[in-house]
């Protein structure tokens, strides 16, 4: 469908940021407890998740969607929580993939997940369109990985779920490893051996203060610096292109006595969020699994689609409110961080930052 809107395109915020990036939260639940997401402590038996009444249907969530794309996003992510449980997330999938750009292109379509239930969804995400697939995975380590994730869950289902997926067709997957220091970050090294030579791109995220419930503290923090020089001891890596928006710096493994990445042996990456902030490139919006569209992770509150939905506006109203919000925004939380110029309170009220099981890493 056509925007009605053009004269809007290229979108852009206060900081000449365009908007090229969704990501769709589709449940706030997850069947892990990892201690900077979920910490069993707060979503413990007792917590109050959202009643399906409030989460956005699949036909509400591809509606906005469209308007999305009709404004220039060009990638949608579905995330969660854990977005495999959403019941028939694959139909969402299908649905989300019959839509094309205004000049026609389709949309890359992926998805992060935990990797619990691939096994037993990769082939139908694929069959249903899903471009690729992200996989969280904080270590090889049996015994750290179930104590990581906090529910005993064995890593080697998680491997499975890769191989799975691969097998189903999906190309090059992109592992998510979270370092912290002194629980992981032992685990750098024998995670890059491991998948060296996989076809897969494994990449390093700094530990984020997302939310409020996760206890981060800057020491446990280990620099993406520090890591790339780590692995340089031990691979010939050689610098990759970065992609416009792309949160990552990536490097490419070498064959010996060759300068030239070999694309078959993978990629690693370096999500650096808070050594090097990377605020000023960041293109992305974020749905939550009940319509509060979030201009960044670090927000403190969202602006809610979903009424407009439920009382009936015409998509032209939708897509003008989108715009809106875009065009007014001016979030840039982890450069402020690294300056010292992040409140704690406004008017005297402490500030609530959004929890990363609620909108999606």
């Amino acid at each position: 469908m056509p925007s009605t809107l053009q004269p809007f395109l290229p979108l852009l915020d206060t900081l000449n940021r365009p908007l090229h990036d969704l990501r769709i939260s589709v449940t706030d639940r997850c069947n892990f407890r990892c201690a900077y997401c979920m910490p069993k402590a707060v979503f413990g038996k007792d917590y109050p998740y959202l009643p399906h009444s409030a989460l956005l249907s699949f036909e509400e969530i591809t509606r906005l969607a469209r308007q999305f794309v009709a404004l220039g996003v060009r990638k949608i992510r579905l995330t969660g929580g854990e977005p495999l449980l959403r019941k028939n997330i694959e139909r969402l999938v299908e649905q989300l993939a019959m839509l094309r750009t205004p000049d026609g292109h389709p949309l890359d379509l992926a998805l992060t997940t935990n990797g619990s239930l691939l096994t037993q969804k990769a082939r139908a995400l694929k069959d249903a369109g899903l471009t690729r697939i992200t996989v969280s995975l904080d270590s090889l380590d049996d015994a750290t990985f179930r104590r990581m994730n906090d529910m005993d869950f064995p890593v080697h289902s998680v491997l499975e779920g890769i191989a799975t997926a691969q097998s189903a067709g999906f190309g090059r997957i992109k592992i998510n490893m979270v370092v912290q220091r002194g629980v992981n970050d032992h685990e750098v090294l024998p995670m890059a051996r491991y998948f060296h030579g996989h076809n897969v791109a494994l990449r390093f995220i700094e530990y984020m203060d997302v939310g409020s419930t996760n206890g981060w503290q800057a020491k446990q923090v280990v620099p993406s610096e520090q890591l790339l020089a780590q692995l340089q001891q031990h691979f010939h890596l050689t610098e990759l292109p970065r992609q416009s928006g792309e949160t990552a710096t990536r490097w490419g493994y070498c064959r010996t006595n060759s300068t030239g990445a070999d694309p078959s042996l993978g990629e690693l990456g370096f999500i650096s969020s808070v050594s090097q902030a990377f605020c000023r490139s960041c293109t992305r919006a974020r749905l939550s699994t009940e319509g509060q569209l979030y201009l960044c992770l670090f927000a403190h509150q969202g602006h809610d689609l979903r009424s407009l939905l439920r009382n009936g506006v015409d998509d032209t109203t939708l897509q003008t409110r989108i715009a809106t919000i875009w065009q007014q925004r001016q979030d840039r939380y982890s450069e402020l961080r690294s300056l010292g110029q992040i409140p704690n309170t406004v008017v005297d009220q402490p500030l609530r930052r959004i929890e990363m099981s609620y909108i999606g890493g």
